[in-house]
């Protein structure tokens, strides 16, 4: 099968280093600001940055409906950080009117694990792999509840937020609260991208 062409939203965000990740791993990746660059996109990956700011973007440029009804419509997409909130159907803490595009059968907390200087990094199971996943962790959010359709694929190991769930899939959707754009481990987007082809 021919490589996927997965889109970055790229309004806001960690979109060089997604577009790297595929890029490392032989994906033809491409940004994404327009409604007519979504429509070339097979899959999308939504990247970290300022969750508020994304959907404010996203509406001002014509992108949020566009969005919504292509992953409502069973588009593969994968949310990391703030984009584990974009996917969220449910959110905790957020902004006055703050609004997500959905898909995800989740409660999230927005900043769950505290302020940028809060940020921390360690190692996690990851379900599926054999050797843990480096996780990096920036103004973080946690998932808080979980639908019956979701399996979570890592949580916190130890600390004050052990047990708290860090990574999920639903179907064609999955999100991450951490980066995993950050650094050379490939696996949790090589992972996307299998999701990707069998689809």
């Amino acid at each position: 099968m021919a490589s996927p062409s997965i889109g970055v939203f790229a309004l806001q965000g960690d979109v060089r280093e997604h577009l790297r990740a595929l890029g490392d791993l032989g994906v033809p990746a491409f940004t994404v600001r327009r409604p007519e660059e979504l429509e070339r996109c097979d899959a999308l990956v939504l990247p970290g940055g300022e969750s508020t700011t994304m959907y404010k973007l996203a509406r001002s440029f014509d992108l949020f409906e566009p969005l919504a009804a292509r992953i409502h419509g069973g588009m593969p997409t994968f949310g990391t950080c703030a984009g584990m909130i974009m996917l969220a159907d449910r959110i905790e803490d957020g902004i006055a009117g703050q609004e997500t595009l959905g898909g995800l059968d989740i409660t999230v907390r927005r900043n769950a694990f505290g302020r940028q200087v809060d940020s921390f990094e360690g190692d996690i199971e990851f379900d599926g792999f054999s050797e843990p996943v480096h996780a990096v962790f920036i103004r973080a959010p946690w998932v808080e509840t979980l639908g019956p359709d979701v399996q979570p694929l890592a949580t916190i190991p130890s600390g004050e937020a052990a047990g708290r769930i860090v990574a999920v899939r639903q179907g064609n959707l999955m999100a991450t609260s951490f980066h995993p754009e950050v650094g050379s481990d490939d696996r949790i987007h090589r992972y996307f991208v299998d999701l990707v082809k069998q689809s």
